[in-house]
């Protein structure tokens, strides 16, 4: 016989069938306005996060995300066409839950868990999860571990990440970010990855999963996919489905990079539900619950909890910045709670270096611990002398300035070449921080990457 006390699993699905509802709750439509559907029903089945079926010639399933009076506001996740009023709303209380295992690697799932690669149904993991989980609390949080080898010279040498940093990578549209990703996908030095992809093109995800991606780094990911034009409950969803994956891996003692593209979709499908349900627009639109949104999820990334399982999630999020303006309200708030910014530049890209990456302006707040002594004082001459050149580039450019006027700058003329081929790499290359600053000193010496 089992001692529910000493097995873990069975002690988790002892309390999770205790906590089963065994009544059905069921509610009526009353209102349909937008992307909010009023429903009355008895209080005990309404909660915010609660999910609802609402039945029909297609069954529409929703979330209650508020109240007006006493009725519940729901915001769906499928089409609305031929909703009825006086629709039946069968209610659920309970918070999404999901039960990811190791047969998820390799697989593309939707919002609910749900595969979507054509491969079959998945194998479902002992442990069920909350979708939206808390991240661990602060003071029982273990620290970051050692750096992380990215496989990509720019970031390797001028945005070194430690594990479990959380990193943000701010781009406008075509700049080159699919492209970064899928690098980071291959060459990262990590044993799992999970992407997720919100609100991009339909057309562009499989050419991400075969193209860019490819058998290697598809073969250790699990890829998250909430289109443009799915409902923006989906999209909001999406990140946290993703989060609630790299969590059970993370639990499992692996060491996992969580790439999230884009953040700035997501704030956007929370700003339509919010906005949908009644919610004042501040800054741009955006309401109020969009910035209390951004910390709940990218906070779930980090190391895990404090004497648990070594295990770690390493965030890089991209945002999608507005109009290339870095201090749109979404970059702000982003760049205020991660750890450190990648800043991709079109400039930079118009003119055919890749990865696009301003390494004057991104910044790793954990880089000095992630390098040792000579490493750093390696970083700061080579962007001493490509601040020099920035700082004088119009004036080199037009012939204004005239060689042996600053010898700092004269070395920054001679080496700027050098240091671009550092900086540049293909997408199929891959270099390990040992090659990249192996790269970085012969640069230095004049010598090329």
């Amino acid at each position: 016989m089992f001692a529910l006390s000493e097995d873990r699993p069975l002690r988790r699905l002892a309390e999770e069938i205790e906590a089963l509802e065994t009544r059905a709750l069921y509610g009526r439509v009353t209102g349909l306005n937008g992307l909010s559907i009023e429903a009355t029903g008895p209080l005990e089945g309404l909660a915010i996060g609660g999910r609802a079926m609402i039945e029909g010639p297609a069954v529409v399933r929703a979330e209650i995300v508020g109240f007006r009076g006493d009725r519940a506001i729901l915001t769906p996740f499928d089409s609305t066409e031929n909703l009825r009023p006086g629709a039946r709303v069968r209610l659920s209380g309970a918070a999404p839950m999901v039960r990811p295992g190791a047969g998820w690697l390799g697989r593309v799932v939707d919002a609910f868990g749900a595969p979507l690669d054509g491969l079959g149904p998945l194998e479902e993991g002992l442990v069920a999860r909350p979708v939206r989980a808390s991240p661990p609390p602060a003071h029982a949080r273990a620290r970051v571990g050692e750096r992380l080898d990215l496989g990509v010279r720019a970031l390797n040498l001028f945005a070194a990440v430690c594990r479990g940093q959380r990193m943000g990578i701010f781009a406008g549209s075509g700049v080159g970010k699919s492209v970064l990703l899928s690098m980071l996908a291959r060459n990262a030095a990590v044993d799992v990855i999970v992407i997720g992809m919100i609100g991009e093109r339909g057309r562009e995800v499989k050419e991400f999963l075969e193209d860019t991606l490819g058998p290697e780094g598809r073969a250790r990911s699990v890829v998250v996919v909430a289109t443009s034009d799915e409902a923006a409950a989906k999209r909001r969803l999406a990140p946290h489905m993703a989060c609630a994956i790299a969590e059970h891996f993370r639990d499992e003692g692996k060491q996992v990079l969580l790439l999230l593209d884009s953040v700035t979709r997501f704030a956007m499908a929370s700003r339509e539900i919010g906005l949908a349900a009644g919610e004042p627009p501040t800054t741009k639109g955006y309401t109020p619950s969009v910035f209390a949104d951004l910390p709940k999820l990218l906070e779930r990334a980090g190391p895990g909890r404090e004497h648990s399982v070594q295990g770690s999630i390493t965030g890089l999020f991209t945002v999608l910045v507005d109009g290339d303006d870095h201090n749109e309200p979404i970059a702000d708030a982003v760049r205020g709670i991660l750890d450190g910014h990648i800043v991709m530049e079109r400039a930079i890209a118009e003119r055919g270096r890749y990865p696009a990456v301003n390494v004057l302006k991104s910044i790793s707040r954990l880089m000095p611990m992630c390098h040792a002594a000579e490493e750093n004082a390696l970083v700061a001459k080579a962007r001493a002398l490509m601040s020099a050149y920035q700082n004088m580039e119009e004036l080199i450019r037009i012939g204004a300035y005239r060689p042996g006027s600053d010898a700092e700058l004269d070395e920054a003329i001679r080496l700027r070449g050098p240091l671009e081929a550092v900086l540049a790499q293909g997408r199929e290359d891959s270099a390990t921080i040992e090659q990249s600053f192996a790269a970085l000193a012969h640069a230095l010496n004049g010598e090329g990457a």
